[in-house]
């Protein structure tokens, strides 16, 4: 799906969401699922722990690398725990969710704060060309525009962002823990010294058990394969989500139900999908109501599904794959100027 700007979207009807609101509230969705997360918890730290037990049992070998795999997809797992915690859907209260947050943020090596200021920005402003940091990346252009301003080889890297998407996203888990770190150092987050610490003690015992088990060349092939699939994983559960979906810009008149709904994507696939990407798949109804409980989205769905049809607003859902060719396309079409550009001359 192409972008476009948001006064081309119907005008708004401010009491939408309220009717909405009582009609999830009175099915009982935004109750806390709590001990669907106790037992959640419990079996994310109990496959984690395993991981690094056989880890520790297989030693020195290149079959690490299918614990590397396995490693991966267990700290994106936790990571979808971290994201539940900073939108309070675990518990009512923010202090026991924060507990969770920077305890699983400690786990995988990411800045809790950091992170959920980010990402509360970005709901706040889903594709907001000036507000939300989710399309706000250098490597990459999400709107013409942004593309005419990339400069050397940050505008060569959005000429071809279609063909480098995945590749690129094999680093994002470097860069998540990169953006913490550097989040703490300046002092850009609350508990400051937690986080530091936290990751501190991350990093050590990391390093510390793969270079004692491994060998130097080992260790550093597991680790590039644990942290490029992990980053691959988490881009690959974000991506579909926003990306190719319409863009907003300052002065727009949409209202908040319209806002999050015609700038997300729902993906379809039932119990696999709906594990596979930690609910994020439900994303419109995760962004009309963020602190409902994971397990109570797909039931959302069908409420809000219904009531946008009933009000003529486009409900965006698609297949697992075919979300991804919908962001790729886009990222194409996106750098289509760039590439029909003529170079400069010389001199």
């Amino acid at each position: 799906m192409s972008t476009f700007e948001s006064q081309a979207v119907p005008a708004r009807r401010g009491s939408d969401f309220a009717e909405l609101s009582r009609a999830v509230a009175d099915a009982g969705l935004l109750d806390r699922r709590t001990a669907y997360y106790v037992v959640r918890i419990a079996l994310n730290l109990l496959a984690f722990a395993g991981g690094w037990v056989a880890f520790f049992l297989v030693g020195d070998t290149w079959w690490q690398l299918f614990t590397a795999a396995f490693l991966a997809f267990m700290c994106t797992q936790l990571a979808f725990i971290g994201h539940d915690a900073g939108h309070k859907q675990i518990f009512r209260t923010r202090r026991p969710n924060d507990v969770v947050g920077y305890a699983h943020a400690g786990l995988v090596g990411m800045s809790y704060g950091w992170w959920v200021g980010k990402h509360n920005r970005h709901h706040a402003n889903p594709n907001h060309e000036d507000e939300d940091p989710d399309v706000d990346i250098r490597a990459l252009a999400f709107t013409v525009g942004q593309g005419a301003a990339k400069r050397g080889f940050l505008r060569w890297t959005a000429k071809h962002q279609a063909f480098l998407f995945f590749p690129m996203l094999l680093l994002e888990g470097f860069d998540l823990h990169l953006s913490g770190i550097t989040a703490v150092w300046k002092g850009a987050v609350k508990a400051r010294l937690v986080e530091a610490g936290s990751l501190v003690v991350h990093l050590a015992a990391y390093l510390t058990a793969v270079f004692v088990v491994l060998s130097p060349v080992t260790g550093i092939v597991f680790v590039l394969v644990h942290q490029g699939l992990w980053g691959l994983y988490m881009g690959c559960s974000f991506a579909p989500n926003h990306k190719g979906m319409p863009t907003l810009v300052a002065g727009h008149t949409l209202d908040f139900l319209r806002k999050q709904v015609l700038t997300s994507r729902n993906v379809r696939g039932g119990p696999v999908v709906d594990f596979a990407l930690g609910g994020l798949n439900y994303q419109i109804e995760h962004h009309l109501f963020p602190s409902m409980p994971r397990p109570s989205l797909r039931h959302a769905q069908v409420i809000v599904r219904e009531f946008c049809a009933e009000r003529g607003i486009d409900y965006a859902q698609c297949g697992w794959v075919a979300s991804y060719g919908y962001v790729l396309r886009h990222l194409h079409a996106v750098g289509a100027p760039l590439r029909a550009a003529v170079p400069p001359a010389a001199g």
